[in-house]
């Protein structure tokens, strides 16, 4: 048993490592510091916690030192691909609710048409990205990120509002 945990402690220790590689050079005393308080964990689970913290700290630190102002910004941020995508998706489909509604294809069948499964498709195939970009861009930009999840919650809502409506 203790070759197992002597084994837990082992990969701690290798993660800190790692997550001192990761930061800039410009914060090698907090490297050292997170280093020295490894040794002060007590348990060898509480440990491999304590050292994936750092490694995600870490990471999130080297993510938003990259940053530049432009990106950083409500604009530079709703360009990037996983911001505008799901808004695009969300008017798609509020177009093919539109295009339905022109030729007639709005009223309820039995079987769902062509256009609503390409509705149903396009609002499901948004999730994982609006997932993404939730993960990348909230530590990066918290502020600015939330303005943009707000704007496409808003494009969701409103391509799912006539499918509400008019009980389709």
């Amino acid at each position: 048993m203790s070759s197992r945990i002597s084994l837990i402690r082992g990969l701690a220790i290798r993660l800190m490592l790692h997550a001192a590689n990761v930061l800039s050079e410009s914060r090698t005393d907090w490297a050292q510091a997170m280093n020295n308080e490894l040794e002060h964990v007590e348990g060898d689970l509480a440990t491999l916690r304590w050292a994936a913290g750092c490694v995600l700290a870490s990471y999130i630190e080297r993510g938003g030192r990259k940053m530049d102002p432009e990106t950083s910004s409500f604009t530079g941020i709703v360009r990037k691909p996983s911001a505008f995508v799901p808004l695009a998706m969300s008017l798609t489909a509020l177009g093919v609710i539109g295009v339905a509604a022109m030729f007639g294809h709005l009223v309820p069948q039995p079987d769902e048409g062509a256009e609503a499964h390409i509705w149903q498709l396009l609002m499901a195939g948004q999730l994982p990205v609006l997932g993404f970009f939730a993960v990348k861009w909230l530590p990066r930009a918290p502020k600015q990120a939330l303005c943009v999840l707000a704007l496409q919650v808003a494009a969701v809502l409103t391509a799912m509002a006539p499918v509400y409506l008019l009980h389709l």
